[in-house]
């Protein structure tokens, strides 16, 4: 069997864990041929290739990014998108296609299974928000550095005494400042589940100072107030219909600066969060995640993506897996705010 590989959607550590999963079993074990796809669906829809072989996969285990480089190209955005890709799938003799993607990149695969192109999805995002897996690989690494950067930014604004905003990935879902927070000891978190009162938000930064320490925020990027929308950099939409976020960082330091009169400033960790070499738990995560992934094309259970169920890797429909984000629930947030303050 020939099989295509692609890396769709921002980048993510464990990504390169992933693709030599896939090509070492596969060659190893199935005798499989393996077709690397640049830079997402930019590359079966433009048959853009690259060899992908044991020897391309040596030594990539630590890497962070991926060594087929990735976009956000929506496949659906132009009207003759199948046709593209079962053209040039049929032309490079590719019998299946493995996609590893967060909800953009996995969503255009389900629709591809329905259209009747063999794929298998593996799940993909630093922000943990894919349905039917409980986690994701790449979400530890965000986590872990935004937790390092919390921690050394707790020094610094006591050093000071200036409150200090933390602004972390999440467009739809707060769960990498839910879990960098709590780690971190932040005084407040907040996330796009929940619309947040700034009045309340200043009663917690003046509750920490009387307590002669200084205040760490965490806020999601897509973390709105009270009667306000979200913060945005631009008004232009890429191909999946998303603006680009950013900036309510330094839209709440301000506010707080302007209501309590205690210096405050903004930290931006942006893409620094999914970048880099990936945790020990994410490689080992994105390993087996190939692994089995491999499996699936194998037996040829079109149309599944694996997942995460407990420490048990399973199979899930792609449908599923799309179908809504994970979002993170009320009482996990309520823990959280036993330490607002």
């Amino acid at each position: 069997m020939r099989i295509g590989v692609l890396t769709g959607g921002g980048d993510c550590p464990g990504l390169n864990a992933v693709i030599r999963a896939v090509v070492r079993k596969g060659t190893k074990v199935y005798g499989n041929e393996f077709v690397g796809f640049r830079d997402g669906w930019r590359g079966p829809l433009e048959s853009a290739t690259m060899p992908l072989g044991v020897d391309q996969v040596r030594g990539i285990l630590p890497r962070g990014g991926t060594i087929l480089g990735s976009s956000r190209t929506n496949p659906y955005a132009a009207d003759d998108g199948t046709r593209r890709i079962r053209a040039n799938l049929e032309s490079l003799g590719v019998d299946a296609l493995i996609a590893i993607g967060g909800e953009d990149t996995l969503g255009a695969a389900a629709k591809l299974h329905d259209e009747g192109v063999p794929v298998i999805g593996v799940p993909k995002t630093i922000d943990n928000d894919l349905g039917a897996t409980d986690y994701t690989f790449g979400f530890d690494t965000a986590v872990n550095i935004a937790t390092e950067a919390i921690d050394r930014l707790h020094t610094t604004a006591e050093s000071h005494h200036r409150t200090v905003v933390v602004e972390v990935m999440g467009r739809h879902a707060g769960w990498i400042a839910l879990h960098s927070g709590l780690a971190g000891g932040a005084n407040v978190i907040l996330t796009p589940e929940r619309k947040f009162d700034l009045d309340q938000v200043c009663g917690y930064i003046e509750e920490r100072f009387r307590s002669q320490y200084s205040p760490i925020v965490v806020v999601a990027e897509g973390a709105v107030p009270v009667a306000a929308e979200e913060v945005t950099q631009t008004d232009q939409l890429d191909s999946f219909g998303h603006v680009r976020l950013g900036g309510i960082g330094q839209w709440l330091a301000d506010q707080i600066e302007h209501r309590t009169g205690k210096e405050a400033r903004a930290v931006v960790l942006g893409h620094i969060q999914r970048g880099g070499t990936p945790t020990a738990y994410d490689r080992v995560l994105a390993t087996r995640f190939g692994l089995h992934a491999i499996d699936a094309t194998h037996e040829k259970d079109w149309g599944k993506m694996v997942a995460l169920r407990g420490t048990d890797i399973v199979r899930v429909p792609l449908a599923e897996a799309t179908k809504e984000i994970k979002t993170v629930p009320p009482e996990r947030y309520a823990e959280a705010e036993v330490f607002f303050g």
